[in-house]
């Protein structure tokens, strides 16, 4: 689907913008692991602020379909209190995940919370309304991996590219 090129060219995009928005501000990001890993690392060195790092795993997928609910396996370390939070994830499907967290972020009290996701699935897939402020992508209802993302048997998240299953 994207290439090496095509990920690194947009990636850099996304982080002007994401500098930009925040110029000035300190900001902490919030990497949903495991299949946000590799485009966290990639984007943070791409934004231009000061800024924290924090992880934590979210699970809504068992095999190549998401559960429709979304478990906090582990919570940020990171005080977000009077913090911007910019939560990092790998892809928007039907928003229950990221409004799951931001709404976590929120009763953390952050002065505000921002979202980057790499892949953005077609809104027919929303079950929940959510804003996001940058994407990389646009994609169709394909299941997806590389560049951090798994097939449904926990491999090929060290491609440099991604690929989609055909369902």
């Amino acid at each position: 689907m994207f290439n090496r090129e095509e990920i690194g060219k947009r990636v850099a995009e996304l982080g002007e913008r994401i500098t930009e928005h925040y110029r000035g501000e300190e900001i902490t990001v919030w990497a949903l692991a495991n299949g946000a890993l590799v485009f966290a690392a990639d984007i943070i060195r791409q934004i231009k602020c000061p800024l924290r790092l924090d992880t934590f795993t979210v699970a809504s997928y068992t095999g190549i379909e998401s559960s429709g609910n979304p478990v906090l396996r582990s919570k940020p370390g990171l005080d977000i209190a009077g913090r911007h939070v910019l939560i990092v994830d790998d892809i928007l499907d039907t928003g229950l995940t990221l409004d799951k967290v931001k709404s976590w972020a929120g009763k953390q009290d952050a002065a505000s919370v921002g979202i980057c996701v790499l892949l953005d699935k077609q809104v027919s897939r929303r079950k929940v309304d959510i804003d996001v402020n940058w994407y990389g992508f646009r994609i169709p209802d394909v299941f997806v991996y590389g560049y951090g993302m798994d097939d449904q048997n926990g491999l090929f998240r060290n491609l440099p590219f991604i690929a989609h299953i055909a369902v």
